[in-house]
């Protein structure tokens, strides 16, 4: 007869223990609610975080299978309550079911598609970004991954992906009292952009700011992350108004189960290079993506300047997108003790780090709330780029900007730039220069 001597318990502790440490730390905490971020590995996917500009580095055109887990409780349930509309891919990121993205398709690709009984569901021309955009249907019974190796096997030299979804938007805000605007010096007013969830542009927060608003046919539905990123943006931070300045703000989400889709990022990133708009801010986290990587070189080549959260799963976590990409500064957050959040993301991909946590920032319905993660580090750095930088956007001078922030950002950390702050910390009023 077997006779196990050891008790069941210390049998299933070291398999408990692993799996708690492999969970990812979701932490783009609005109010105590969170939105997190979708790790997923590019292997290979290497930076250049000296003086801009960087070394581009060549990233597959596919993610691949990876044992990696969605982790986000906020798209967990969005898939649950729409599994029509959504499916994952093969690593655990959401995507628009049935959909695949094909960029600059050629006229006999197209053809090829609709003989294997695919259909076009929408056709844009980014001209701004000199893209053109296809989404292809998958014939019925087809799954998303299955669409997605067929039309790759149709037309290997063709580039196609995933309709990824990207996070930022949060729920709820603790409720803070409605305070006067901080007194003090103005603060220069700021022209620059937002690709986030839609914006309250009736809160105090932005009293006099001319707020240009797109997407949602319109009608932009106001959300807790976008209007807190915004109210950072635009200088409104501590339960203070803004001090002017013009914010061009996308809603890629609209209140809708597929929003936050890269072909809805993508035409945002088109309309605010139509704008002409300097810098952009993208607060929003998700897994590489052939069209988002597209566009967000196109926007780099015209000498727009990108800044993105790095993420909040944690230091171990793989590089998130489009913050990992070279083009982007990104943006790690720290509490006000200039320590790292714990569950900020590291690595080659932190530019520069900026106060993230204990944040008073705006709410949709007009009270304020305290935030905390990378989201809301980010437009602390973008605002201090678009106080020194040139409304129109320029290759030179966008460089020249990066490097004189790496250059006057404070050392944290290990002497010079580290995985941890990148270059230093970057403070709210830190303009690196003048118009």
């Amino acid at each position: 007869m077997f006779i196990c001597r050891r008790p069941l318990l210390s049998l299933l502790l070291p398999a408990l223990v692993l799996a708690a440490m492999a969970m990812p730390a979701h932490a783009q905490l609005v109010g105590g609610m969170r939105a997190g971020s979708l790790p997923v590995t590019v292997p290979g996917q290497r930076r250049v975080s000296g003086a801009v500009p960087r070394l581009r580095r060549d990233l597959p055109d596919v993610v691949p299978e990876a044992a990696s887990r969605l982790g986000n409780p906020r798209l967990e349930r969005l898939l649950r309550r729409h599994p029509k509309l959504l499916d994952v891919d093969p690593a655990g990121a959401p995507v628009v079911r049935s959909e695949v993205v094909a960029i600059d398709p050629s006229v006999e690709a197209l053809q090829l598609a609709r003989v294997a009984g695919f259909s076009v569901g929408d056709e844009r021309t980014l001209q701004a970004l000199g893209l053109r955009v296809v989404v292809l249907r998958s014939p019925e019974g087809t799954g998303t991954r299955a669409a997605l190796q067929q039309l790759r096997r149709l037309d290997p030299s063709g580039s196609y992906d995933f309709n990824h979804l990207y996070s930022g938007a949060a729920g709820a805000m603790a409720a803070g009292p409605v305070r006067a605007p901080v007194s003090g010096p103005a603060a220069p007013a700021v022209r620059i952009g937002l690709i986030d969830s839609g914006v309250a542009r009736g809160h105090p927060a932005l009293a006099g700011v001319d707020v240009h608003s797109w997407g949602c046919d319109g009608a932009p539905v106001a959300d807790a992350h976008g209007t807190a990123v915004a109210s950072l943006l635009m200088g409104a931070a501590d339960g203070g108004a803004a001090s002017g300045g013009t914010l061009f703000a996308a809603d890629i989400y609209c209140g809708r189960p597929t929003g936050g889709a890269v072909t809805g990022y993508a035409e945002a990133m088109a309309w605010l290079a139509q704008e002409g708009v300097g810098v952009i801010n993208l607060s929003l986290v998700g897994p590489h993506n052939a069209l988002l990587r597209r566009a967000t070189e196109a926007l780099a080549a015209r000498g727009h300047v990108l800044v993105a959260a790095v993420g909040n799963d944690g230091p171990a976590a793989p590089p998130l997108f489009p913050a990992a990409y070279p083009e982007v500064m990104g943006v790690t957050a720290v509490d006000r003790r200039q320590r790292a959040l714990p569950e900020a993301g590291r690595g080659v991909q932190v530019d520069f780090a900026a106060l993230g946590s204990e944040l008073r920032a705006a709410r949709p319905d007009g009270l304020w709330g305290t935030v905390r993660g990378t989201s809301f580090a980010a437009p602390l750095v973008a605002r201090a780029a678009a106080a020194a930088y040139l409304v129109a956007p320029d290759p030179a001078r966008a460089a020249q900007l990066r490097a004189q922030m790496a250059e006057r950002a404070r050392d944290l950390g290990t002497a010079g730039r580290d995985d941890t702050y990148g270059h230093g910390l970057v403070a709210p009023a830190a303009a690196t220069g003048s118009r």
